[in-house]
């Protein structure tokens, strides 16, 4: 098998076992070349994507790990390059000691799993999260069978996002109930960690956290949790908003505390950011509307460290007239791991006193809560 680097899929091995020697055993129909099927996972921080043949819809992986590693495995039904897959067929597996089945008649999306205690538990999951299917075809269906002019209707508009609202909710309700019955497992630690970002919503990770196994909640992957629910309180709304400083765009540093006094949105970005970019907009109009009633915005940027001309150039074209800070280091910003920030945009809204008292504002809702306090 070859072996690739990719970043598409981020996984954490778990965990500190023995050397673990895994077999991947898969059937999907009668497919043959130059259908190839690839499996994805992360070691000591890089995601590796190995590759193998498909003759008469067989296909097998082999291998080790030091430790049990969540994986992905992809199907490429045409042999397509992982990286060009538009709608890639996919299933979640477990590297782990032994041997892991899987089997269906047409794709992986429909597929079995079976062999080993975590991918056993992984196919409990899958199986609960096979209802929401059909709600996600009709969904599919309903968007795709509308006309241009159809889906530029304020009516459908509302009506498909009430739709993919209520999908969304049953979605997370199967994960929850996942993670309730099965406090045990390892696949309950993964599924929290996809579910809930401790850094948006404390209190529902640590609900569920607290329902896990001791042995879950030590293990790596449930150690490195804990530590970002650490963080997270202390960013909770009510928490003293942790003091930081950074230089800006000329150098010179900036604390946070500069800002006392005053309403402050810290507004966690990047010019490479394509949501970031997006809601600064929006952003630029809240500022405007309220910079004179005792309001700003501190920008915290999370460029590369080669990236100063473009964050410079997203600031002058996206009209950011407001303090901009960055220490240049990508994800390992400074400020960012303090606020325990592991995507963005993010922000946190810090009263006069220094405490937070809101996050994560965007839209309408960023309009809404200024209007509330400073009226």
């Amino acid at each position: 098998m070859k072996k690739f680097i990719i970043v598409a899929i981020t996984m954490i091995p778990v965990l500190t076992y023995a050397q673990q020697t895994f077999t991947v055993k898969g059937k999907v129909g009668k497919l043959n070349s130059p259908a190839k099927a690839y499996i994805s996972y992360r070691v000591e921080g890089e995601n590796q994507l190995d590759s193998s043949e498909v003759a008469n819809g067989d296909f097998t992986f082999t291998g080790s790990v030091e430790d049990p590693l969540s994986a992905v495995l992809v199907l490429a039904h045409e042999g397509e390059p992982v990286m060009e897959l538009e709608s890639p067929d996919i299933l979640p597996i477990y590297l782990e000691q032994g041997e892991i089945n899987i089997q269906s008649a047409d794709s992986l999306s429909n597929a079995t799993l079976s062999g080993t205690p975590l991918n056993d538990d992984q196919a409990v999951l899958n199986k609960a999260l096979s209802t929401v299917k059909g709600d996600e075809a009709e969904i599919m269906e309903m968007y795709y069978g509308a006309s241009d002019e159809q889906r530029a209707s304020a009516e459908f508009q509302k009506a498909f996002q009430e739709r993919y609202e209520a999908l969304q909710t049953k979605h997370q309700n199967i994960l929850g109930d996942f993670i309730r019955d099965n406090p045990q497992s390892l696949v309950s630690m993964y599924t929290l960690r996809s579910l809930v970002d401790p850094g948006r919503d404390y209190e529902k990770a640590e609900e569920f956290y607290g329902k896990l196994s001791n042995e879950v909640k030590t293990s790596k992957i449930g150690s490195e949790y804990g530590e970002l629910l650490t963080l997270a309180k202390g960013t909770s709304i009510g928490s003293p908003a942790p003091e930081f400083s950074m230089n800006d765009t000329t150098d010179n540093p900036v604390a946070l505390s500069s800002f006392k006094g005053k309403y402050v949105l810290i507004d966690f970005w990047a010019s490479w950011c394509g949501p970031c970019r997006q809601e600064n907009p929006n952003l630029v109009e809240a500022y405007n509307k309220f910079k004179d009633k005792n309001f700003t915005v501190l920008g915290v940027s999370l460029d590369r460290p080669n990236g100063k001309a473009a964050w410079l150039k997203a600031i002058q074209d996206d009209g950011l007239s407001w303090t901009q800070v960055s220490d240049l280091q990508f994800w390992n910003n400074a400020a960012a791991k303090l606020y325990g920030v592991r995507g963005i945009p993010a922000n946190f809204l810090i009263d006069p006193e220094g405490k937070i008292v809101a996050k994560n504002l965007r839209g309408e809702e960023l309009h809404s809560k200024l209007q509330e306090i400073l009226n």
